[in-house]
């Protein structure tokens, strides 16, 4: 039966017309005149999706809450030439994310890469021992339901401009069980994440793209509040005996925001230095 058949009719033809190519493999990686936005961009991972996407000419909506982030927006765009700015939203409240990323459309004239980034690690240990239901909601709303009001707020713009590509940020936590650190809601939150983004890409195939990128341990503040010899487990486990760097993600997220992947849709990229591969 031919795939055609499953797809309703109320959803629209299928794109299948190939886009133009490009003379110089280089210009599929270009961003110039595209409009990004990161979110949880104040530091870390985001910050360094933010810093590549305006090095590849894209103007840049970073993304913060609790940590402002006007003057990492203000030097990256006096360092790249690009239009970049911030704002504060609480993503874990749909109203917020709604009002956030129409200012954002107002302000850049539209979206056309969403990236789907903030979250927060599980710092309690084991499940049970958690004294309240408030950690696990923490992680939960912020890791998972903040991703769904995000894809669901720009999908609206994505859908009416019959293009776009959304990326979220899961984590190989979404496919094997961390060691020796016990954080089952976190890899919950990022199995469903991964998940979401299949569903998406079949969902919204007929005007936009939607992908996963699993990091692996990443140097960041986020697992600063690791011991050093749990750290020492970790370097152990991985095939690349290290933790990797932000800057070693940025081509994965490159790669899906840009013509490049026009034909990648509901990927996962994992990287990990090999952890997953055993």
């Amino acid at each position: 039966m031919a795939y055609e058949s499953f797809i309703n009719p109320k959803l629209g033809p299928l794109p299948i017309k190939a886009p133009e190519p490009k003379k110089n493999v280089l210009d599929l990686f270009s961003l110039k005149g595209k409009v990004a936005s990161v979110t949880g961009s104040s530091g870390g991972i985001g910050l360094a999706v933010a810093e590549a996407y305006a090095q590849a000419g894209a103007d840049v909506a970073i993304w913060y809450n609790s940590k402002p982030a006007d003057d990492k927006a203000e030097q990256i765009a006096k360092e790249w030439g690009v239009k970049c700015k911030a704002y504060k939203c609480n993503i874990s409240d749909s109203d917020s994310v709604e009002q956030t990323i129409d200012q954002i459309e107002k302000d850049f004239g539209t979206i056309d890469i969403f990236v789907a980034n903030a979250g927060v690690p599980w710092t309690v240990g084991e499940m049970i021992h958690a004294e309240n239901h408030d950690t696990w909601h923490k992680v939960i709303d912020l890791d998972f339901t903040g991703v769904y009001y995000c894809a669901k707020h720009v999908g609206k713009i994505f859908e009416k401009n019959g293009k776009g590509s959304l990326i979220l940020t899961a984590s190989m936590s979404g496919h094997i069980v961390n060691f020796p650190q016990r954080q089952a809601p976190y890899n919950a939150a990022k199995a469903a994440v991964v998940h979401l983004g299949k569903s998406l890409a079949v969902e919204w195939s007929h005007f936009a793209r939607v992908n996963t990128i699993s990091p692996g341990y990443i140097v960041t503040e986020i697992s600063e509040f690791v011991d050093a010899n749990e750290k020492q487990t970790w370097h152990k486990m991985t095939p690349l005996g290290r933790e990797g760097t932000t800057q070693e993600l940025a081509g994965a997220y490159l790669y899906l925001a840009s013509d490049a992947s026009t034909y990648t849709t509901g990927s996962d990229i994992i990287v990990d230095g090999g952890y997953c591969a055993p």
